[in-house]
Protein backbone atom coordinates (compact mmCIF):
# COMPACT_ATOMS: atom_id res chain seq x y z
CA UNK A 1 0.00 0.00 0.00
CA UNK A 2 3.10 2.08 0.61
CA UNK A 3 4.06 2.13 -2.87
CA UNK A 4 0.63 3.63 -4.02
CA UNK A 5 1.00 7.32 -1.99
CA UNK A 6 4.77 7.50 -3.38
CA UNK A 7 3.71 6.77 -6.99
CA UNK A 8 1.08 9.07 -6.66
CA UNK A 9 3.13 11.76 -5.63
CA UNK A 10 5.96 10.85 -8.28
CA UNK A 11 2.83 11.18 -10.75
CA UNK A 12 2.22 14.49 -9.63
CA UNK A 13 5.64 15.59 -8.97
CA UNK A 14 5.63 14.62 -12.87
CA UNK A 15 2.63 16.22 -13.81
CA UNK A 16 3.45 19.78 -12.25
CA UNK A 17 7.06 19.68 -14.04
CA UNK A 18 5.67 19.09 -17.66
CA UNK A 19 2.74 21.84 -16.69
CA UNK A 20 5.96 23.97 -15.57
CA UNK A 21 7.92 23.46 -18.71
CA UNK A 22 4.49 23.83 -20.70
CA UNK A 23 4.40 27.32 -19.30
CA UNK A 24 7.63 27.82 -19.98
CA UNK A 25 7.90 27.01 -23.51
CA UNK A 26 4.56 29.54 -23.77
CA UNK A 27 5.80 32.32 -22.43
CA UNK A 28 8.90 32.08 -24.57
CA UNK A 29 6.26 31.85 -27.51
CA UNK A 30 4.81 35.13 -26.31
CA UNK A 31 7.94 36.93 -25.41
CA UNK A 32 9.56 36.10 -28.84
CA UNK A 33 6.44 37.67 -30.44
CA UNK A 34 6.35 40.59 -28.80
CA UNK A 35 8.65 43.36 -30.13
CA UNK A 36 10.85 44.72 -27.12
CA UNK A 37 12.32 47.99 -26.64
CA UNK A 38 15.47 46.78 -25.34
CA UNK A 39 16.54 43.20 -26.91
CA UNK A 40 19.73 42.56 -25.04
CA UNK A 41 17.94 42.88 -21.71
CA UNK A 42 17.22 39.96 -19.72
CA UNK A 43 13.63 40.53 -18.45
CA UNK A 44 11.49 38.89 -15.67
CA UNK A 45 8.82 36.90 -16.59
CA UNK A 46 6.10 39.69 -14.54
CA UNK A 47 8.02 42.65 -16.62
CA UNK A 48 7.51 40.10 -19.94
CA UNK A 49 4.06 39.47 -19.41
CA UNK A 50 3.21 43.12 -18.51
CA UNK A 51 5.26 44.14 -21.65
CA UNK A 52 3.10 41.67 -23.91
CA UNK A 53 -0.36 42.86 -22.09
CA UNK A 54 0.78 46.38 -23.17
CA UNK A 55 1.86 45.56 -26.87
CA UNK A 56 -1.31 43.80 -26.86
CA UNK A 57 -3.57 46.81 -26.05
CA UNK A 58 -1.62 49.27 -28.31
CA UNK A 59 -2.56 46.88 -30.64
CA UNK A 60 -6.63 46.86 -29.81
CA UNK A 61 -6.09 50.70 -29.64
CA UNK A 62 -4.86 50.91 -33.20
CA UNK A 63 -6.92 48.74 -34.77
CA UNK A 64 -9.87 50.65 -32.77
CA UNK A 65 -8.45 53.89 -34.82
CA UNK A 66 -7.71 52.20 -38.46
CA UNK A 67 -11.58 50.63 -38.44
CA UNK A 68 -12.54 54.35 -37.52
CA UNK A 69 -10.54 55.73 -40.24
CA UNK A 70 -11.41 53.45 -42.35
CA UNK A 71 -14.89 54.08 -41.98
CA UNK A 72 -14.33 57.62 -42.30
CA UNK A 73 -12.91 57.80 -45.57
CA UNK A 74 -15.59 54.77 -46.66
CA UNK A 75 -18.15 57.50 -45.52
CA UNK A 76 -19.78 55.32 -43.48
CA UNK A 77 -20.69 57.28 -40.00
CA UNK A 78 -21.78 55.01 -36.46
CA UNK A 79 -24.98 55.81 -35.62
CA UNK A 80 -23.59 56.66 -32.24
CA UNK A 81 -20.65 58.34 -33.75
CA UNK A 82 -21.57 61.90 -32.17
CA UNK A 83 -22.40 60.76 -29.14
CA UNK A 84 -18.82 59.14 -28.92
CA UNK A 85 -17.90 62.57 -30.07
CA UNK A 86 -19.32 64.51 -28.06
CA UNK A 87 -17.86 62.96 -24.69
CA UNK A 88 -14.38 63.05 -25.76
CA UNK A 89 -14.57 66.88 -25.49
CA UNK A 90 -16.17 67.83 -29.07
CA UNK A 91 -18.84 70.37 -27.90
CA UNK A 92 -20.76 70.21 -31.15
CA UNK A 93 -21.46 66.68 -30.98
CA UNK A 94 -20.74 66.09 -34.43
CA UNK A 95 -17.74 64.78 -36.98
CA UNK A 96 -15.27 67.78 -38.22
CA UNK A 97 -13.40 65.90 -39.91
CA UNK A 98 -13.56 65.64 -43.63
CA UNK A 99 -16.27 67.88 -43.88
CA UNK A 100 -15.81 69.92 -46.72
CA UNK A 101 -18.09 71.22 -48.96
CA UNK A 102 -17.38 70.05 -52.70
CA UNK A 103 -16.06 72.65 -54.77
CA UNK A 104 -15.95 72.05 -58.91
CA UNK A 105 -13.80 74.23 -60.89
CA UNK A 106 -14.43 73.44 -64.92
CA UNK A 107 -11.44 74.75 -67.29
CA UNK A 108 -12.48 74.79 -70.58
CA UNK A 109 -9.63 74.46 -73.53
CA UNK A 110 -10.99 73.90 -76.84
CA UNK A 111 -12.45 70.49 -76.90
CA UNK A 112 -10.76 69.83 -74.08
CA UNK A 113 -12.27 70.10 -70.54
CA UNK A 114 -10.85 69.85 -67.46
CA UNK A 115 -12.74 69.35 -63.77
CA UNK A 116 -10.95 70.05 -60.74
CA UNK A 117 -13.16 68.28 -57.96
CA UNK A 118 -11.89 69.42 -54.27
CA UNK A 119 -14.25 67.45 -51.70
CA UNK A 120 -13.64 66.46 -47.85
CA UNK A 121 -13.43 62.41 -47.10
CA UNK A 122 -17.14 62.62 -46.71
CA UNK A 123 -17.96 63.11 -50.23
CA UNK A 124 -16.35 60.29 -51.95
CA UNK A 125 -19.31 59.56 -54.40
CA UNK A 126 -19.07 63.13 -56.30
CA UNK A 127 -16.07 61.78 -58.26
CA UNK A 128 -17.99 58.96 -59.86
CA UNK A 129 -20.88 60.86 -60.49
CA UNK A 130 -19.04 63.43 -61.93
CA UNK A 131 -17.78 60.86 -64.10
CA UNK A 132 -21.10 58.95 -64.80
CA UNK A 133 -22.17 62.93 -65.66
CA UNK A 134 -19.42 63.15 -68.76
CA UNK A 135 -19.90 59.84 -69.70
CA UNK A 136 -24.38 61.19 -70.18
CA UNK A 137 -22.56 64.08 -72.10
CA UNK A 138 -20.56 62.05 -74.44
CA UNK A 139 -16.96 63.22 -73.23
CA UNK A 140 -13.94 61.15 -73.73
CA UNK A 141 -12.24 60.71 -69.96
CA UNK A 142 -8.44 61.02 -71.26
CA UNK A 143 -6.60 60.94 -67.36
CA UNK A 144 -8.59 61.37 -63.88
CA UNK A 145 -6.00 61.26 -60.60
CA UNK A 146 -6.52 62.67 -57.03
CA UNK A 147 -4.59 63.52 -54.18
CA UNK A 148 -5.54 63.35 -50.50
CA UNK A 149 -3.50 66.47 -48.50
CA UNK A 150 -5.21 65.67 -44.84
CA UNK A 151 -8.79 65.44 -45.01
CA UNK A 152 -8.91 67.59 -48.19
CA UNK A 153 -9.02 64.96 -51.65
CA UNK A 154 -8.17 66.91 -55.17
CA UNK A 155 -9.96 65.12 -57.93
CA UNK A 156 -8.16 66.76 -61.14
CA UNK A 157 -10.04 64.99 -64.62
CA UNK A 158 -8.81 65.35 -68.09
CA UNK A 159 -11.69 64.85 -70.78
CA UNK A 160 -12.41 65.72 -74.00
CA UNK A 161 -15.50 66.15 -76.42
CA UNK A 162 -16.48 63.49 -78.59
CA UNK A 163 -18.10 64.30 -82.30
CA UNK A 164 -19.09 67.50 -83.99
CA UNK A 165 -16.10 69.81 -83.11
CA UNK A 166 -18.72 73.29 -83.83
CA UNK A 167 -20.89 72.44 -81.16
CA UNK A 168 -17.61 72.69 -78.42
CA UNK A 169 -17.85 75.64 -76.85
CA UNK A 170 -21.97 75.08 -76.21
CA UNK A 171 -21.43 71.30 -75.20
CA UNK A 172 -18.38 72.87 -72.68
CA UNK A 173 -21.30 75.55 -71.07
CA UNK A 174 -23.36 72.86 -70.84
CA UNK A 175 -21.59 70.35 -69.00
CA UNK A 176 -20.39 73.01 -66.99
CA UNK A 177 -23.61 73.93 -65.58
CA UNK A 178 -24.82 70.79 -65.03
CA UNK A 179 -21.58 70.12 -62.87
CA UNK A 180 -22.13 73.47 -61.27
CA UNK A 181 -25.40 72.37 -60.33
CA UNK A 182 -24.52 69.12 -59.10
CA UNK A 183 -21.82 70.47 -56.87
CA UNK A 184 -24.69 72.78 -55.23
CA UNK A 185 -26.84 69.94 -55.20
CA UNK A 186 -24.54 67.83 -53.32
CA UNK A 187 -23.34 70.52 -51.05
CA UNK A 188 -26.94 70.71 -49.55
CA UNK A 189 -26.46 67.46 -47.99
Amino acid sequence: MENNPRSSRTDRKTIERNRRNQMKALYSTLNSIVPHQRPMEATSLPDQLDEATKYIKRLQTNLERMKERKERLMGIEKPDAAAATSSSGNSSGTITTGLRSPQIEIHEMGSALEVVLTTGLDFQFMFIETIRLLHEEGVEIVNASFNVVEDTIFHTIHSKQIGDSGSDHDASARISERLKKFGQDASAF
